[in-house]
């Protein structure tokens, strides 16, 4: 069995690759993307809609005026040696909240995202 990385270094690597995938730019190149994402990701939006990661390519890269969020409380837990889940909360200039989660797999040295969800947050 795996030794569970540690734990500091994988909490900033991971903070590190979410914050990525809010990055402008980054969401617009979809080979960019789809290098962080899982060959089976799906995601569950704010708005309750599902979505397929071929989905997620088409619309990050049509993207005109995106903000990125602010992160606060970001948490890792380390599931096992090749799978973690991070929980963070995200805040908008306008005020909307939202409470997140990602399940990120190991991939010998890499990791991508494999679930993301995101639920509107009072």
């Amino acid at each position: 069995m795996k030794p569970i990385p540690n734990q500091n270094s994988l909490r900033e690597h991971l903070l590190d690759l979410e914050l990525s995938l809010m990055e402008p730019a980054l969401r617009r190149d979809p080979a960019r993307v789809a290098a962080l994402l899982d060959s089976d990701f799906v995601e569950i939006g704010s708005s309750g809609c599902l979505w397929s990661r071929e989905e997620i390519l088409l619309l990050l890269a049509t993207e005109s005026d995106y903000q990125p969020p602010t992160v606060e409380d970001f948490h890792l837990r380390p599931l096992t040696a090749d799978l973690a889940l991070v929980t963070y909360r995200t805040r908008r200039d306008n005020g909307s909240q939202a409470l997140r989660s990602s399940l990120w797999r190991r991939h010998g040295a890499d990791w991508r995202c494999a679930f993301h969800q995101a639920t509107p947050a009072p």
